[in-house]
């Protein structure tokens, strides 16, 4: 997993539940990398799955919620360093269509050796997406909160179902369905 998504994580954690929390999250993690992360580097996800993990028995907000929050916050650091990507797009649906078509080729481009979940569409129109997620990190949470941060960004209202089509969250139809 690159560092991009570590050092992000870890700087949401800081703003959110404090630098003391952060530092606890790190310590009782017990890291390969001893939370010392850059931003293009290349880290195990069970690091990731470890700060998770501490940051609820912290915080006491299932993992899920907190996965959701991260994909949240992690739009501002499209938004800040991608803006080009936004400009690109006329629209929320027309974005999230592109994370596979456009988006996730120039990452693998910066970064080769990027493991970026794969999407495919089953349907596309200027009402409705449909899209199924797979990732073998099962964080559709993270996703659901990029796409709501992507509609919220470029001011559209869409209701987003999530279908878990593998019980552990592997395989996802998300449906996203412009509201009248």
């Amino acid at each position: 997993m690159k560092g991009i998504v570590f050092t992000e994580f870890l700087e949401m954690v800081e703003e959110k539940f404090g630098i003391e929390t952060a530092d606890s999250i790190i310590t009782n993690s017990n890291l390969k990398s001893e939370g010392i992360y850059t931003a293009v580097g290349t880290y195990d996800f069970k690091e990731m799955l470890s700060l998770v993990t501490n940051l609820h028995k912290e915080t006491n907000i299932d993992v899920d919620t907190l996965v959701h929050a991260y994909g949240v916050y992690f739009f501002n650091t499209v938004k800040k360093g991608y803006h080009d990507i936004l400009d690109y797009y006329k629209g929320a649906f027309d974005m999230i269509a592109g994370i596979e078509k456009h988006i996730h080729v120039h990452v693998r481009k910066i970064y080769p050796d990027a493991e970026l979940p794969y999407f495919i569409t089953h349907e596309e129109s200027d009402d409705k997406l449909v899209l199924e997620y797979h990732s073998e990190r099962a964080m559709s949470s993270f996703a659901l909160g990029l796409m709501e941060s992507t509609l919220d960004h470029y001011k559209e209202k869409a209701t987003i179902k999530r279908e878990f089509l593998e019980e552990d969250g592997t395989k996802v139809l998300f449906t996203l369905t412009r509201d009248a």
